[in-house]
Formats: structure tokens, sequence, C-alpha cells
């Protein structure tokens, strides 16, 4: 695979990333995990604004479905040990260098969060890593998984009238992973914890309850579900365990996840995950903030039956990647938080 690399900003302690649809054109966000900047960028890599410039601690970015560039974040959420500040955030433009921001909901200890739709309802899904702490470290209160349907209209909200969530699932101890998977066209939201990998598959109608399927038992960190080997059944890849060094891939057999590869080196605090297409072949991209602190593509050779794996970039120490095509080129943009650097892959297969 051609790689060729481009720093398109230096933001300290960069770490969220999410596209966002403006004024009809696409762009990429790019948030802080400290107090620092959220910045606005083309598909390009041109710096097009400056969103805000704190109070920063944002996890999770989402557009908000049909809107013309409004978007959730978090804010205040500073590390495991300084988030009990934490909320998610509604952020609209106005015009140039001017984001309106209003509360949606004060949720101590929100990491991650997404929109998911179903039979044209929006749904709120927010996890948080733990429900309490009272001392550095302090991991006795475990997490929850919330929800709620999102109304259309969001300008109703703010700090004196907010949303009301509900737990679909509480006793999740280090519930850090998120990724969205879409299953048979709807959308559902894995997720990981020191109790498993989960799938919460959001209700048919607004009456209904939430589904969740258990995955795997195994202490996860992140997880995402891909058809590395195009069988029509998708393989469960998982980093492991919190924060942990391990790069596993399980395959599905007779209903239950089995392990099938493990990558042969410990890759320290892994954190940065992706999987889907990536020129053409369905990829799985992981980063780690530690020891080698590199951004890694493994794929599946089918000639071969084995999985394989490229380093993309060596000591970047990747919080946070996404992948988009731009004028028939496969992109990723990475936060590579450990050296403060906002990285552009442009990759092509050789």
């Amino acid at each position: 695979m051609k790689i060729e690399k481009k720093v398109i900003s230096n933001l300290s302690k960069c770490y969220s990333i999410a596209p966002l649809t403006y004024k009809g054109t696409e762009h990429i966000l790019i948030a802080a995990e400290k107090v620092d900047r959220c910045l606005l960028f083309d598909l390009d890599g041109n710096l097009e604004d400056t969103v805000f410039s704190e109070p920063g601690g944002v996890m999770s970015m989402v557009q908000v479905p049909g809107s013309d560039g409004q978007f959730l974040a978090t804010h205040k959420f500073y590390s495991p040990n300084d988030s009990k500040e934490a909320k998610i955030v509604i952020i609209t433009p106005i015009d140039k260098g001017n984001w309106e921001v209003r509360t949606l909901v004060e949720l101590p200890h929100v990491h991650r969060f997404d929109i998911v739709s179903r039979s044209g309802v929006n749904y709120l899904i927010a996890c948080t890593l733990k429900s309490g702490h009272e001392y550095k470290d302090d991991w006795s209160n475990p997490g929850k998984v919330y929800a709620a349907v999102l109304p259309n209209d969001l300008s109703k909200f703010d700090e004196e009238h907010q949303l009301q969530l509900t737990v679909i699932k509480d006793n999740m101890l280090k519930n850090h992973g998120y990724y969205r998977v879409n299953e048979k066209g709807i959308d559902t939201s894995v997720v990981s914890a020191d109790c498993g990998v989960f799938q919460f598959i959001p209700p048919n109608n607004q009456a209904s309850d939430w589904e969740v399927k258990e995955l795997l038992s195994t202490p996860a960190s992140d997880a995402v579900l891909v058809d590395f080997d195009n069988d029509g059944e998708k393989e469960l890849a998982v980093l492991s365990p919190f924060h942990g060094d391990q790069i596993s891939i399980y395959k599905k057999k007779k209903g239950t996840y089995e392990l099938e590869y493990q990558y042969e080196k410990k890759a320290e605090f892994t954190h940065a995950i992706y999987g889907g297409n990536l020129c053409g072949k369905p990829s799985l991209i992981v980063g780690h903030r530690q020891g080698e602190r590199n951004l890694i593509v493994f794929t599946y050779n089918e000639n071969e039956k084995k999985y394989e794996s490229q380093i993309i970039d060596k000591d970047c120490g990747p919080a946070n990647v996404y992948r988009y095509v731009n004028e028939d080129k496969d992109i990723l943009i990475a936060t590579n938080r450990e050296i403060d650097e906002v990285a552009m892959y442009i990759l092509q297969e050789e």
C-alpha cells in the first residue's frame, strides 16, 4: 500500500474526529481532549473555522441528522479521573467564527455517545465510563448505557431544560468502547466494557425496548464487526483489555465467537479503531498510544487464508482515526494525540 502523509494541524492532545455536512459540503471536525480548540477542516485538510476554543474535553461528536452543520459533542471529559462535570452539548453554526453552544444533558463521566436511527426515529445512546468516583483511579461505580428519543427540534434544550435519559444497561465496569455498525439496514451500537462486548439494537417503535446482545464475555476496550473474509458473516475485532495491548479477531462458529487471530506483537494502550473498507478491502485499523505507538492496518489474505498487517505510521500515538473517500482516494485522518499532531494519510493500493 502506498502511503502519503500530510500534517494538517498541531493541536494539543487532539482526540475526537467526526464528519460534518455544512452548507452542502462535507467537512471534518477535530477536537481536543484537554482544554483546547474544536476545528473545522475541508476534505483536503484545509482549516475553515474554529468552532470553539474551550472548554474541550471532547470524547465524541455526532452530527444531528438532517441538520446543516448542527452537531452534538461531549464537553469536560478530560480523563477518567477528571470527568465529573462531563455533559453533552448542542453546537449550532450561526456564521463563521460564531457557533452557539447549549447544554443538551449533564451526564457525569459520559465518554461515548451516538445518534442512531430506526423507523424514522432518532435515538441518542450515551455511555458513561463510570458512574462516580471519590479518588484517583476509583472504579467502584461501574458505568451505564443510557438512551432517549432525540426530538427533531433541539431548540428547547438548554441548561435549565435538559433531555431526560433512561438507563438501558448498568454495571458496565470500564465502559469505554463504542462503534456504530449497520446490520441489515439498521444502525446498531457495539459497546465494549470490562464485562464484555455487547450489541445494542434500537427499538422498531418508540414503545418497545432496546435489544441487547452479548457478543463476547471477554474484557474489552473497543470492538467492531467487519466481514474480513467475505463469507457473509462479520468477524469481531477486539482491543483488550481496557486500554490494553492485545489486538484480536474472533470468528463466529455455531453462534459463538471464537478466537481466530491475535496480533503477534504487544500494542500498548490500544485506542484508535476503524473497521470497514480501505482501498477496496475489508480492513481493521488500530492505533496504540504507548510503546512503539504505531498506526496499523489488518486485512485478510483470501488466497493464503490468513490475516496480514502493515504499519501505516510509526511513533505517532493515535487516539482516534476516521476514514473517508475524496476524489476517489482513500483518506485517513488520525488524531496523533501523543505528539499533538492531526495527520492526513492518503492511501493507494500498489
